[in-house]
């Protein structure tokens, strides 16, 4: 311990060796500081940096043009991958329109279920059965149509030789024949006449708009015709067994009831689907 002096009235003030040895600490830290941001400003400075090159201009670059980009050609060249997905999306839209108008589906479907109110079924096959029934021989039957679209109008299309108007004109060669030949000249004078347009010179001539409608009309003509012949045994045989019942004072008894089993025995002695799937498919030979 040592006795400083006052500055002021000359009394002695206590320095204790403890505060002695903080002040040196507290005065060593802060030189310490000091020096590290001088050194700091010093390596920062101008004069400390390594002297560059200047960088020589770069000539500009022209922009690069990018040939492998879309191409909505639909020309000679091949079409591109986007406008054929395009046109196969826009297929998909309206396939199941097409199904209904211009194959045989319509007229498969129709007579299906035409069988199943004769034989006094309300549901049984379902309409899943009846609609897989009648989708798989409407492609047995436009099998042929199918190929010869595909042959002459799609395959020359993907493959760059021909446009797609020319593709469509291709296609609906085939297709036209197929409607012509299984649409009835009543049906198909009755469209012309509702169209208003100039009578054809031939069937050959008539637009795909007005024949498309007489297909469908003709279409739900035949399945109706193929329905009443199917109708007319069950039909006889429902009356017999309501005539039985009669007789036997059983009227409170419904015939259906009675009648379906015998319905059944009937349809299935005569091999009835066999018939009924020859028939259509037939109808189209």
């Amino acid at each position: 311990m040592t006795l400083v002096p006052s500055p002021a009235n000359g009394a002695a003030l206590v320095v204790s060796p403890g505060n002695a040895r903080a002040r040196r600490a507290a005065l060593l830290v802060l030189l310490t500081l000091l020096v590290a941001v001088a050194a700091l400003f010093v390596l920062a400075g101008p004069a400390s940096a390594a002297p560059t090159a200047p960088t020589p201009p770069t000539a500009p670059v022209s922009p690069v043009v990018d040939d492998g980009g879309l191409n909505v050609s639909i020309g000679g060249d091949n079409p591109s991958t986007a406008v054929t997905l395009i046109l196969a999306i826009t297929v998909l839209s309206i396939a199941p329109s097409a199904l209904l108008l211009v194959t045989s589906f319509t007229k498969m479907l129709v007579v299906l279920s035409l069988t199943r109110n004769a034989l006094g079924l309300q549901s049984s096959p379902p309409n899943q059965v009846l609609t897989g029934i009648a989708l798989f021989l409407t492609i047995f039957v436009m099998g042929p149509v199918f190929g010869d679209i595909n042959e002459v109008a799609v395959q020359p299309y993907l493959d760059g030789t021909i446009t797609a108007s020319q593709a469509y004109d291709a296609g609906e060669a085939p297709l036209k024949t197929f409607l012509l030949s299984n649409t009835r000249d009543d049906e198909l004078k009755l469209m012309i006449g509702l169209s208003g347009e100039e009578k054809p010179a031939d069937r050959e001539s008539v637009s795909m708009l007005t024949l498309v409608p007489a297909f469908v009309l003709s279409e739900l003509k035949s399945a109706f015709i193929i329905g009443l012949v199917i109708f007319i045994p069950f039909l006889v045989l429902d009356m017999l067994v309501s005539a039985s019942l009669m007789a036997m004072g059983m009227m409170m008894v419904p015939p259906v009831i009675v009648s379906l089993p015998f319905k059944l025995l009937l349809f299935v002695v005569v091999d009835g689907w066999s018939l009924i799937t020859t028939a259509l498919v037939g109808s189209y030979s």
